[in-house]
């Protein structure tokens, strides 16, 4: 158990305090009610959302030409790009490493079971969706990807949970997590334009990461060829540091939101320019803490900035009053609970089987089935995609609940894992 608390501590503890803290608030309307005022705490809540923090702001444009800079966007649209970061850090180095996880043979399987963790739930919740009538339909079908989502770092703990940290299953999941998000960075970029697409503006990201690239990782490097002290890189390293970075990285950003492409998406593009190492021990090992490179240096130092922004993430978002729930709810839950395992399970036997692709020693394919009830955890993604896939109301919020809800996967992937008789493999 001291295992457990420690990681979640590390990774989800503020996040969970801020969830579960804007959904007491948006229902305390209900359990403490103030005489006179039935919507009180509600209403308090939407104007702690919507707390002006720079009326005009000159960072964007509506029709005035100027844009009212909100806790809400300040939180979701600009400082949630740092979390993005982090993930498009483990992905990139999982894909471009020698040695990364999402590379060579050992990755197909997972990558297939992946496949299956995206259109499986996404054929659930639009097949139901379809059923329920074309009212239904036209209301709800935009969060198609709500379900597609999983939460990495509570799939993860929970996996651990079940498999014990030693179990090859905990890794395949941990792949297929980060192929997952992989995939779900596309589909934010790809199908959730936060306005009016001016793709042009994307140029304007491009050349801040070429140009950064050049001048502050290929230039130096160049120019210590030969030399075994690297003294332009040295010098880069020690005193430029990550400014350029910064510099070009909020450059992206506004070119991303110019564009009409999603914000929190912008530092996509700067991340594969940082200079890193040539390994990586894999996302929540302990040895990663003693990576110096200046790509893992820069997650180090944002690890706990990153922990409080997921907090504000969780307390912004998170305030759905629980009569809330209808079809979107429902829907959600039935993508991630039914869709991701029946997925996983039927792409991972296909790629195990007939391709003969394999799955790791260790591990049987009836696993896969518990896998995908733990993968079905979508919360921190879900909760951003239901903020971006519906304008604010009933359908939001509804779509937002199922999100919340599918921490309940947890408990059916722990039930699952003791009638499938899965072995503990501890470290």
């Amino acid at each position: 158990m001291y295992r457990v608390w420690n990681f979640l501590t590390n990774y989800s503890l503020l996040l969970i305090i801020g969830a579960v803290s804007a959904l007491i608030w948006a229902n305390m309307d209900v359990l403490a009610p103030v005489a006179g005022q039935p919507h009180y705490w509600a209403d308090l809540y939407h104007h702690f959302v919507e707390f002006v923090i720079w009326d005009h702001a000159p960072i964007g444009h509506l029709h005035d030409g100027h844009r009212t800079l909100t806790l809400h966007y300040l939180v979701n649209d600009i400082l949630m790009a740092l979390f993005f970061g982090i993930a498009a850090k483990e992905v990139w180095e999982a894909v471009i490493l020698k040695n990364g996880s999402l590379r060579g043979k050992k990755a197909a399987t997972p990558l297939f079971a992946t496949a299956g963790g995206m259109f499986g739930p996404i054929g659930v919740y639009l097949g139901l969706a379809l059923i329920m009538g074309s009212d239904t339909y036209d209301a709800v079908a935009n969060g198609w990807a709500i379900p597609t989502a999983t939460d990495i770092a509570f799939s993860y703990l929970v996996g651990r949970m079940i498999f014990g940290g030693g179990h090859p299953a905990v890794r395949f999941l941990l792949l297929l997590a980060i192929a997952d998000d992989a995939v779900g960075l596309i589909i934010l970029a790809i199908f959730y334009p936060s306005g009016e697409l001016a793709p042009e503006w994307l140029l304007f990201s491009a050349a801040a990461a070429i140009a950064v690239f050049v001048f502050a990782n290929w230039l130096p490097r160049r120019m210590d060829r030969g030399k075994q002290d690297r003294p332009n890189s040295t010098w880069m390293r020690q005193t430029l540091s990550f400014w350029p970075y910064l510099i070009a990285g909020c450059a992206s950003w506004y070119g991303f939101m110019m564009s009409g492409l999603h914000p929190a998406l912008g530092l996509l593009p700067i991340v594969p320019t940082i200079p890193h190492a040539d390994r990586a021990f894999g996302i929540f090992a302990e040895a990663e803490t003693h990576l110096h490179d200046l790509l893992n240096t820069i997650e180090h130092a944002l690890k706990h900035p990153v922990e409080i922004v997921l907090f504000f993430f969780g307390l912004l978002n998170a305030g759905v009053q629980f009569s809330a729930m209808g079809d979107a709810t429902w829907l959600v839950l039935a993508g991630l609970l039914i869709g991701k395992p029946i997925g996983i399970f039927i792409m991972g036997w296909i790629a195990a089987v007939p391709l003969r692709l394999g799955i790791p020693e260790g591990m049987r394919l009836i696993d896969l089935i518990v896998i995908g009830f733990v993968a079905a955890i979508g919360f921190t993604v879900s909760l951003f995609v239901a903020s971006v896939a519906f304008e604010p109301g009933l359908v939001q919020d509804a779509a937002k609940m199922g999100a919340l809800l599918s921490f309940g996967a947890a408990v059916v992937a722990i039930i699952s894992g003791k009638l499938l008789r899965v072995e503990k493999h501890d470290l």
